[in-house]
């Protein structure tokens, strides 16, 4: 027997194809994703890093607790915005 174009059981099997390599697409850019937020907190925390050693280093007070000020600012404000990204990308 010649199946039609429009046969069901082609479209039922072109549609799993499809979700099958939809699928495979999203958890391997979750999988991206999760590189490059692991990739960005290690640059933030090298940042942080800099300026709490700056901050440290400086025998300004008030240069010194700014400096501290804005790496514990950047931690906590990083910190929130890699964890929510985390969240969505990791696999439920």
């Amino acid at each position: 027997m010649v199946t039609s174009p429009t046969d069901p059981q082609m479209f039922e099997e072109a549609s799993a194809r499809i979700r099958e390599m939809t699928e495979k697409l999203i958890d391997s850019s979750k999988g991206a994703g999760l590189a490059t937020l692991d990739a960005y907190e290690r640059s933030l925390a090298s940042v942080i890093g800099v300026q709490s050693q700056l901050s440290n280093a400086s025998q300004i007070d008030w240069i010194a607790e700014f400096a501290e000020l804005q790496a514990t600012y950047l931690k906590a404000i990083s910190g929130a915005y890699t964890s929510a990204a985390r969240e969505l990308l990791e696999p439920k």
